[in-house]
């Protein structure tokens, strides 16, 4: 299969507004989950999806935290200005970022841009007791973002002390409502921890210290890594082919000690959620860089879309790995830090991810692609079956778990 001549339109299906999940049920893990197992279908209840998983086996999970990256700015004119905060700039990494003081820089998408023609924004509030004002300046276009420098007055403030008191939780654009208080809980993992994504990964809002601890007592060992999700995973294929989609870059880190679990399990893994299922195939095509070039630099590393395509490489997902292990104990590091823009649609094969844990995906988008290429073509099956047995809808909506 030519993966780049895929026409988006055969992967549309009929998705109403009332499917839609515009709420999570009451208790996360009493959702509904579709269980697809080498092609058949049945149902059961969240809570029981440890019945369903290998014993012995390893899970993935994605501990991104979801940052409050919308920060509202009303002019003199009392024209409101969005900026929201789409990928740090100035520091680039995530943690220094939350931790600077006085001063940070962003790529931003900018809500109402025609009416900021110049000049600086500013907005004035209390933060821990402090009063404190807040600049924002647009300095240039960077593709489809803006560069934007933000500073503020007071050194023993943060960032992230800014974003917690006036930033506003970004939920996805289809639910067509307010943030509300409750999303700052419900919109979040139970186990997210490293701030930095603009979306959760949502396959893992389904999870609850109950169904972790059932899934430890069955004898599966659990994993984190992390990938800051952005907002280009609401981006859709407008192309007719998918050649022409230009998938967005996405920054992810894995410990040194979550590639050896990984390694102990012959590099096969459950992922939880797309995004786990996105840096674990990219940390394949990390390792093949690294055969060829032991002393790459991070940005040598970084995933091309159609890298995996055009990639004719013999080399297993272990050695795969235990080239990034090597690699991190040649640069006495931790943690591998690295970026991806893979593509994954039909006509490409996984490497690690075996089973997958994942909610129902928007038509016409690379997540049901990915899904497609996980189940072999079967898509549709599962999304009709899904249709016909009133399974919730994107984000906040239902669960399945893939069987191959």
């Amino acid at each position: 299969m030519d993966t780049r001549h895929i026409r988006i339109k055969d992967f549309n299906y009929n998705l109403s507004d009332e499917r839609i999940a515009k709420f999570p049920v009451a208790k996360r893990d009493h959702s509904k989950l579709l269980i697809y197992n080498k092609g058949a279908i049945s149902e059961d209840m969240f809570f029981n999806i440890t019945d369903y998983l290998p014993k012995g086996a390893l899970m993935v999970f994605n501990n991104t935290k979801v940052i409050q990256a919308r920060i509202h700015f009303r002019k003199d004119t009392g024209a409101i200005i969005e900026v929201f905060l789409l990928e740090p700039v100035k520091p680039a990494d995530y943690e220094q970022m939350f931790q600077t003081t006085c001063g940070c820089s962003w790529l931003c998408m900018i809500g109402n841009l025609k009416k900021w023609k110049e000049g600086s924004l500013r907005r004035t509030f209390n933060v821990k007791g402090r009063v404190v004002t807040l600049s924002a300046t647009r300095r240039h276009e960077q593709g489809t973002s803006h560069w934007v420098d933000f500073e503020w007055d007071d050194e023993d403030v943060t960032f992230a002390d800014i974003l917690d008191c006036v930033g506003e939780l970004p939920i996805p654009p289809y639910l067509n409502r307010d943030t509300q208080d409750s999303d700052k809980v419900t919109y979040q993992t139970v186990y997210s921890k490293i701030k930095g994504s603009v979306a959760a990964p949502t396959a893992g809002l389904h999870f609850t210290d109950s169904v972790l601890a059932s899934i430890d007592s069955h004898g599966i060992e659990r994993e984190e890594l992390t990938l800051h999700v952005g907002a280009g995973t609401f981006k859709p294929v407008k192309s007719d082919e998918i050649a022409g989609h230009d998938m967005h870059t996405e920054y992810i880190s894995v410990s040194r000690h979550t590639l050896e679990r990984l390694i102990a399990h012959n590099a096969e893994a459950i992922a939880v959620g797309t995004t786990s299922v996105r840096t674990l195939e990219s940390l394949y095509y990390v390792g093949v860089r690294l055969a060829g070039n032991p002393n790459a630099t991070e940005e040598q590393l970084r995933i091309e879309q159609w890298e995996p395509y055009d990639t004719d490489s013999s080399i297993s997902p272990v050695e795969a790995l235990r080239n990034i292990v090597d690699y991190l104990d040649r640069n006495d590091m931790g943690t591998f830090h690295g970026s991806t823009r893979i593509i994954i649609a039909p006509g490409y094969e996984y490497k690690i991810v075996k089973i997958l844990v994942t909610n129902f995906h928007q038509p016409q988008s690379t997540l049901l692609l990915l899904v497609s290429a996980f189940v072999n073509g079967d898509w549709r099956n599962i999304y009709d079956y899904a249709l016909e047995h009133d399974f919730r809808f994107l984000s906040y909506g239902d669960s399945s778990l893939l069987i191959p």
